[in-house]
């Protein structure tokens, strides 16, 4: 919620319940107490304690229905004693540090249930096979992990939907576009505080001075020239945004810093500088067969966006992988794609006969380990981009 870290109060959890905050892997409201298992069934509560502490740890807290409305516990029912048991019985190795205790506002009172995250993990559940009620069973129970996983690859998938809709709505000639998206495959701290804007905007310009300094840079990357526009982020929902989208230049790009600690960029790879070889006659006046995807650009853009990604690891003194995933998308619906390439430095680039000029480019995945060094940084970009052009041939 944006505090600072501090004892959990009853007006905290209030105020997280009325902010309707999503239950995730370190976080789960429940209405009622929990209740002895029956027929059989393995016993909740011992899965739910044990299911945290083989992840990150986390919060139950008993007395908040699903629609996130304060109903409360009957206190007097609450057998603290019994729980313990139960995790006692159930849970193997023992987990000796769970806190269970009251919050009240004199009228309505929650349980919580505070789970540390185990070095012991992991934690097996013991019970009774649902075939053969004599049959002794485990499980080793997580926090929705496959679920979690399909929730982070679809995040990724409407970071991505959002920047390309972003891009068909305000580019202003048909183009193609570089679309990056890194994100933690943990969630960040709901309690840690976000990036302000003094912090977004050195962070900014640290990432683009990084990058125009690269020995083997051969065109300006994405963040190059963008001016004002970068180090000075605007608000967005949830995030700081920098963007020349609105801006008649000659590369427009967007790049974002969103609070849970998701990096976005989009920016345009058909696009040259005015001081280099200019594109054909036919490009410039707009008639043309294929959109330009410049190889320069599109290594560029990916050593820009992760080192982005690892000025914010830095940061935040995160401990989680970045899920990176990128691809290229033509602006105004399914356009030829034609790479440019040069042979050795700085020379001229063109379009080798051996290419393929693909449509549709397959999104490529990647992974950033946290706090990367520079080398490991470069190494992900480089794997990046190849994956991106290795699909026209290259």
């Amino acid at each position: 919620m944006g505090s600072a870290p501090c004892p959990l109060t009853y007006d905290m959890v209030c105020r997280a319940a009325a902010d309707q905050l999503a239950e995730s892997d370190d976080l789960d409201w429940k209405r009622d107490l929990p209740v002895p298992p029956m027929h059989g069934q393995w016993n909740e509560f011992a899965k739910d304690i044990s299911a945290m502490a083989n992840t990150r740890g986390g919060l139950l807290i008993y007395g908040v229905a699903n629609d996130h409305s304060v109903v409360g516990i009957d206190w007097e029912k609450a057998d603290l004693r019994q729980y313990a048991q139960w995790v006692r019985n159930h849970v193997h190795p023992y987990l000796p540090d769970l806190v269970m205790f009251p919050l009240t506002d004199g009228a309505t009172t929650l349980l919580v249930v505070d789970v540390p995250a185990s070095e012991m993990a992991s934690h097996l559940v013991h019970g009774r096979s649902d075939k053969d009620k004599e049959q002794q069973a485990f499980t080793v129970p997580y926090r929705d992990r496959f679920t979690r996983t399909d929730s982070a690859a679809e995040a990724l998938r409407q970071h991505s939907d959002f920047l390309t809709k972003t891009i068909t709505a305000q580019a202003s000639k048909p183009s193609a576009w570089l679309v990056a998206v890194g994100r933690p495959t943990r969630s960040y701290p709901h309690g840690a505080p976000p990036l302000n804007r003094e912090e977004a905007r050195y962070l900014l310009h640290v990432a683009e001075h990084r990058g125009s300094k690269l020995p083997a840079r051969r065109t300006p990357g994405p963040m190059t020239g963008m001016g004002d526009a970068l180090i000075n982020p605007r608000p967005g929902l949830r995030r700081w945004v920098s963007s020349t989208m609105e801006i008649d230049y000659n590369r427009n790009s967007m790049i974002e810093l969103h609070h849970d600690d998701t990096v976005t960029l989009a920016t345009n790879v058909s696009w040259y500088p005015p001081s280099s070889v200019r594109q054909s006659f036919a490009e410039e006046a707009g008639v043309v067969e294929a959109l330009p995807v410049r190889q320069r650009v599109v290594t560029a853009a990916c050593d820009d966006f992760l080192i982005t990604v690892q000025e914010l690891q830095r940061k935040l003194s995160l401990d989680s992988t970045q899920q990176i995933t990128a691809t290229i998308y033509a602006s105004n619906g399914p356009w030829a794609l034609e790479a440019r390439t040069a042979d050795f430095g700085d020379g001229r680039e063109s379009t080798p006969p051996y290419t393929r000029r693909p449509h549709h480019i397959q999104p490529v995945h990647t992974l950033l380990p946290p706090i990367a060094d520079d080398e490991e940084v470069a190494r992900v970009s480089k794997e990046l981009s190849n994956d991106l052009m290795s699909q026209f041939g290259l």
